[in-house]
């Protein structure tokens, strides 16, 4: 077997990202996932990229808008090399304001994004139209932005493992490590070092064509077209959770409320359930490094990891091959600074 420059454990989407950013620089990859690609998180319904508000700007908020404005090109990268679909497209986000008080905060945001984003997207304050789309606002304003954008994360996750074998990689159930090891295993990675936990999330997929429509964020919830003819809604935060791939009358709740708060989705059939773990740090923001053995560490992407991952490959593929250390403070291990290991 030819040597290897970077073994990869994890078939998610933080370590496909490695290592596809690795492979596009000519590095030998081969990524190792016993349950196979998309098998955690990765493999969810939702896909909502959207951005943090643009207010008390920090390191986490300008990372995740660099990443969100490479996902356009990164993703069509992707599947022009591996022939997958990952079912990118940025269409924006529209919510309800519930008063003036929150009108008047997300003209203030609105504001913010103007100079935080530097004209590359928009935060606006809009009246609205009732268009049949557009959850009731008992303001009559919504917020409508349009950086945020979709992807159907298990689609994406496949076709990441495409490119990366159409570059050259591996990707396997099993193997021995080689080369620089970086640890992509999600929430049980996490937990096994004593780094965080999981948080389970419950979604469904609803028969109902809207994919050229934006998604919606409504009472906490995301709802989110696909370019399937589908639209996914989702997710629950549980803490505690017994079994993580069952779903149960939490979104039973969900769903009733959210089809409460969106007409449109009235009784439309709902497709598919699904449920899955998140990693969540905690620090909350992903961890990314050397870990104190000389292995690496590309972890934490709670409900933010398809957003962040296209930047999280490039920071890690530098620190990797070209030991070149960009990685925002916020994300580094307990206890490293800039330059450990």
């Amino acid at each position: 077997m030819a040597r290897m420059d970077v073994t990869v454990r994890g078939a998610g989407v933080f370590g496909l990202a490695v290592a596809w950013a690795c492979a596009r620089r000519g590095a030998r990859v081969q990524v190792i996932d016993p349950a196979g690609v998309a098998a955690g998180a990765s493999g969810g319904v939702v896909g909502a990229l959207a951005p943090h508000v643009p207010e008390q700007w920090n390191e986490k908020k300008a990372f995740q808008l660099e990443s969100l404005l490479m996902a356009e090109a990164f993703w069509a990268d992707v599947a022009e090399v591996g022939g997958g679909d990952p079912g990118y497209a940025r269409l924006g986000r529209v919510q309800p304001l519930a008063d003036e008080a929150a009108v008047q905060l997300a003209r203030a945001r609105a504001e913010e994004a103007s100079a935080l984003w530097q004209g590359h997207a928009t935060w606006e304050v809009v009246p609205a139209s009732g268009n049949g789309w557009e959850p009731p606002s008992p303001s009559g304003w919504l917020v409508r932005d349009s950086l945020s954008a979709r992807v159907h994360p298990r689609r994406a996750t496949k076709a990441l493992a495409a490119a990366v074998l159409a570059r050259g990689g591996q990707v396997l159930t099993e193997g021995a490590d080689a080369g620089a090891v970086v640890w992509a295993t999600g929430w049980a990675g996490l937990a096994e070092r004593g780094l965080g936990n999981g948080v389970k999330g419950q979604a469904a997929v609803l028969a109902l064509d809207r994919r050229d429509a934006p998604q919606l964020f409504v009472g906490g919830v995301h709802v989110v077209p696909h370019s399937d003819g589908t639209v996914a809604v989702g997710a629950t935060s549980e803490r505690d959770w017994d079994d993580a791939t069952t779903t149960d009358d939490r979104l039973d709740v969900l769903l009733t409320q959210v089809r409460a708060a969106l007409p449109a989705l009235g009784d439309v059939t709902v497709l598919a359930r699904w449920a899955g773990v998140r990693p969540r740090a905690a620090s909350r923001a992903p961890l990314l490094g050397q870990l104190a053995d000389g292995s690496f560490i590309a972890n934490g992407g709670f409900k933010i990891g398809f957003g962040m991952a296209p930047l999280v490959g490039e920071v890690m593929a530098d620190l990797l091959l070209e030991g070149r250390d960009r990685i925002p403070e916020d994300f580094r291990l307990p206890g490293q600074g800039r330059g450990f290991g």
